[in-house]
Formats: C-alpha cells, structure tokens, sequence
C-alpha cells in the first residue's frame, strides 16, 4: 500500500477512535514548503462538530498514526494544519515499489471505452499552429485516456465538402493550368491552399468593384462573380456531375497526400477517419424519429426545429424547409454512426470553444431522443491560439504553417545543439534524430502545457527556448539520468533489485515523494481531459531530480547501500519523465 494510503487509513481510525467520527473523508494535500513535512491533514473541518481547537485536534491524530501508522517519522501542528513526516524506511520501501514495477503511474485495464475525435481538417488548406494545438491536445488526451484504463479509439471527421471546398476548385480550375504538386514543388495540402488564397483575393477585389458600382457590400458580397460560379459548383457536386467530382477528388487526393506526411511528421494517428462527403446526408432519420415522438415540431414554411429553452438555450433549426440539411442535422446522423460503429461509452470531440454552443445543442437533442449513450458525450472546448499580430486567417494567409513551424524549431534546436559541441561523436542521422526529438518536443510542450480552455498567445521565440520550462529542459534531465545509468553499468554496479533503509537526504525524499505522485497525476490528469497537468508534473520531476543531482554524489558515493537508493532512484526518474512525456506524445533522448 503506497504512503498517502497508509496515511489516510490511519487517520480514519484514529477519528474514529478518538472521537467516534464514523467513516470521515480523508483528504491529504502536499505541505507547504515553509513547514516541516510532506503530507498535511487539515483539522478544521472537524473544530465545530467536535467542539475541539483545531490545534488539539492536530495534535491527538498526529500522536495517533506517529504510534501507529509505521510510516510517520514526526509531525508538527501550525493552526489546523497537521503536518507529517514521513520514516526514512518508508521512503526507500515506495521507491522500491514504484521502481521496479514497470507499469507505475497507468491503470489496469477498466473494462470501459472511449472515442476521441480530433484534428477535423478542412482539405482546401493546409494544417497550421491551430491544427496542431488541436492535433497535440486529442492525441494526448487519448495517450492520457489509455493510461486511465479506457480502450480508446481515436477518430478524425474531414471535412471534405461544402462551399470552403469548392472556392480552392474554382480558383485552381480558372487559375492552376494545370498545376500539380509535383509540378510546383509543393506539398498537396500547400497547393491547395495556394488556391483558396488565391479565390479569397479575387473575391474581395470584385466584391470593390461591384460596390463602386452602386451595390451595397451585402448584396455585392452575394453577387460577386466567383461566388455565384463557386454555388453552382457545388451544385454540380452534389448532383454528381463527372468533372467537378473528378476535380474534387483529384484535388483531395492532393491534400490528403499533405495531411499524411504532416501527421508522420508530428507522430499523430487515427484509428478511424470520417469523410463528411459520406455523412453528410445522414441525420435526416434522427430529424423523422424526432418528428414522430414530438421532439421537434415544423413551422409553416416546412422547416423543423426544436425548442431547447428549458435547457436554457433557444429554438434551433434541424432541417430546412427544402428539406436540406444543417451541420446540427448532418452531426445527430454522424453521432449516431460512430456508436454504431464503436458502441463506446464515451465520446470525446476535441474542437474549439468557438463551437461550445454548437454542441450543447447537439447533447441537449441526444438527450431528448433518447439516445443511451448522450450522458457519455463531452465536448473538450479548448481556447484559440492567437498570435502577437492578432486572430489568424487562412483565406487571408495569415497563419503559421504547421509544416513551416515544425522546420522552424527543428532548426532552432539544430543550432543549439551544435552550439554546444556536445554531440560532435553523433553520426549524421542521429543529429537529425535528435534535433527532430527536441524541436517537436519543444513545440508539443509549449502548446500543452496550457490549461486547454485558456486561451493562448503563441510567441514564436519563447516556443523554440530550449531552457526554463519547456519541453528540452525535461528532455535533458532524461538524458541526464540515462548518463548517470550508463556510467553505472560501465562500472559494473547493479542497482536493479530492492534497496535497503539508509539515511536519506531531503532533496532523495523530495524526489522519491515526487515520485510516488505519479498514479495520482494520471488519474487527475484522465478525469479532468488536461495534458497541462502531466506537462506540469514533467517539469517537477525534472526540477526535483536536478536539485537533487546538485546536492548530493551519485557515482562517487562510498557508501554502496546510499548508492543503490541514488542509482534506483535516478532509473525511476528517467521512466517516470519518459512515460509522463509519452502521454505528452513527447519522445526523450537518452544523449543530447
């Protein structure tokens, strides 16, 4: 049984015994760093239903598990703040645990499943830093998930038609004579979008000379050439005519050439893909079930509805009068599908906050239909990334690249590394290995170590800093511990087995309660759908780890049973940073 639960247990009894508290809650928090301890129980609650000081209080629980518990060394009582100490035996006994018990930290498996749909690219652009902020944060999220217990799919909803799509194949079809990505040089998804800048430029530039004209903007807005070509295309689509589906496929197979190559780059994978070309027909089924049990109602114009304000939001529109769909339609249907297809039992969409609205009403009508499975939907709203120029705009080219930003840092770390002549024995492939490592770690760690709902600033130089608290500081620390282990082995020591009860400094019992943390941020970090909170235990690990490698002698210790404890502490660290940092999707060096 680890300590907190030692801790907690005792504590429940001696409540119980002391003051005939049936069943109290036990809740332990990290003590301050001004005050002696590491675990503090906060005696307060109990001063009125008691009739006892706090401080009295403290004072019999502390007496209480320093006899009885066989892990409290002393404790020490400030106000209603009982603080505890913990036996030195107790600590090298949970570093043994923890240590050689390979699947530290992750759950068994829970016998539930989870579905988290993420990435949701447009294939008339390429993939930028909002992508990737979406892409790092759906892909962790599941990592996280798994290492909950759950058995998670992660699935990716393209959206591959509409009228976004249909200006890139209009611009390239008036414009591209011809053009190709190998042609050009260019990845698919970069030539692509090409285009859709290229409709967004002309459009605006008729929609001026329509205005000097005498329109008003709305109505020129509605009238500009290329708009009106741009509806009829899509027109076509949707009746199949030959050329603009051979067009449309051609063009898509360029951009999911793109996406491909970019996902590889940045180590992403679905297990599933969803075209909207295949559901967006779906959901008008849901629309005449919901007719039918008086879910929805129709207007006299023939469109259906519902009405959602006993929820608190408004009436909201399901299907047209002409009977075409809208993206709430189109999203019942594709709900519908994926559990069909996966029968999980919860369903997690990682998109903008943008959307929030969007899907309250989306589980607001699960729920009226009656669908089992709408108590496990969850909408992961996450803040947009803004950068110091303000909101970025596809049509108007004004994003970060994702391709561009991923060079951009691997670079960044090339340079640095280099700088420092450490790496001079490294063949030419293990650079590009490693700087990739660093680079991409940088970007991954800036980008999630941000509370997802926050809204961001993306600062490109504080990106690629590769100290401080960033992703290369914690991946150097795991190098660091992997030097450590190989100089360990040169010189013959084994410290793979139990260590024995030795003296401990405090900064080895600051590392060693860091570690025993581990379970507990993972379990935070699954209920609460946050990577910050694993990006933040990284980091602490890292910090705790390097005081501790400053203060005290490792290889040259005398002492061989204080060397076994650093030496099985140092392995401990490096795999807990190496699996906090994989459910990160964070790879880490073992030399940089």
């Amino acid at each position: 049984m680890q300590i907190e639960a030692i801790i907690k247990t005792s504590l429940q009894s001696a409540l119980k015994e002391i003051y005939n508290v049936e069943e109290p809650t036990i809740a332990l928090q990290p003590t301050k760093k001004d005050f002696e301890g590491f675990y503090t129980f906060v005696t307060f609650p109990y001063t009125k239903s008691l009739r006892k000081p706090p401080i009295e209080i403290g004072n019999a629980l502390g007496a209480y598990v320093l006899e009885k518990s066989g892990v409290v060394s002393n404790f020490n009582v400030v106000q209603g703040f009982l603080n505890l100490s913990i036996d030195e035996s107790a600590w090298v006994g949970a570093l043994n645990a923890l240590a050689l018990d390979e699947n530290f930290g992750f759950a068994a498996p829970n016998g539930q499943s989870v579905m988290v749909e993420f990435s949701s690219p447009n294939t008339n652009k390429p993939l930028h830093l909002g992508h990737l902020r979406n892409n790092f944060l759906g892909d962790s999220v599941a990592r996280i998930l798994k290492a909950n217990g759950y058995d998670v799919t992660k699935t990716c909803l393209v959206n591959d038609r509409g009228i976004h799509i249909c200006k890139s194949m209009l611009a390239y079809a008036k414009l591209g004579n011809g053009e190709t990505p190998e042609s050009a040089e260019m990845k698919g998804d970069h030539l692509i979008g090409k285009y859709y800048v290229l409709f967004d430029k002309e459009y605006k530039q008729q929609i001026q000379t329509l205005v000097a004209e005498g329109m008003t903007k709305e109505e020129a807005e509605k009238k500009a050439p290329w708009m009106l070509e741009a509806q009829e295309l899509l027109r076509k689509w949707e009746q199949g005519d030959e050329e603009t589906v051979t067009l449309w496929k051609t063009m898509n197979e360029w951009v999911y050439a793109g996406f491909s190559d970019t996902y590889q780059k940045i180590g992403v994978s679905f297990d599933k893909t969803y075209y909207e070309s295949n559901t967006y027909l779906l959901g008008k089924d849901a629309v005449e079930e919901g007719l039918a049990k008086g879910v929805f109602f129709k207007k006299a114009d023939n469109s259906v509805w519902i009405d959602l304000t006993e929820e608190g939001l408004d009436e909201k529109l399901v299907l047209r009068g002409d009977g075409t769909s809208v993206y709430i339609t189109q999203d019942l249907g594709t709900t519908d599908l994926k559990f069909t297809d996966f029968s999980t039992n919860k369903s997690i969409w990682v998109v903008g906050n943008e959307q929030d609205y969007h899907f309250q009403v989306l589980f607001a009508i699960l729920k009226r239909l009656g669908r089992t499975y709408a108590d496990g939907c969850y909408h992961l709203s996450y803040g947009m990334v803004d950068l110091p120029s303000g909101k970025m705009k596809s049509r108007e080219g004004t994003v970060v690249d994702a391709d561009e930003l991923v060079a951009e840092v691997t670079a960044a770390a090339a340079e640095e590394g280099n700088a420092k002549g450490k790496i001079d024995d490294f063949t030419e492939a293990e650079k590009q290995k490693l700087f990739s490592m660093l680079g991409l770690g940088a970007l991954k760690y800036y980008l999630l170590k941000v509370d997802p709902q926050k809204r961001m600033l993306f600062n490109p130089a504080e990106s690629v800093e590769l100290h401080g608290h960033t992703g290369p500081f914690i991946q150097y620390t795991h190098a660091r511990t992997r030097s450590v282990l190989r100089k360990a082995t040169q010189l013959g020591i084994d410290w793979a087995k139990p260590a024995s009860t030795v003296a401990l400094a405090a900064s080895e019992q600051e590392v060693i309660f860091a570690l025993t943390q581990f379970p507990d941020r993972v379990s935070d970090a699954g209920r609460n759908y946050s990577p910050a909170l694993i990006s933040q235990y990284a980091y602490e690990l890292a910090k705790v780890y390097n005081t501790f490698y400053a203060e005290v002698s490792i290889l040259q210790e005398p002492n061989a049973a204080a060397q076994h404890v650093r030496l099985l502490l140092t392995q401990a660290i490096a795999d807990s940073i190496r699996k906090a940092m994989e459910l990160l999707g964070i790879e880490v060096p073992d030399r940089m």
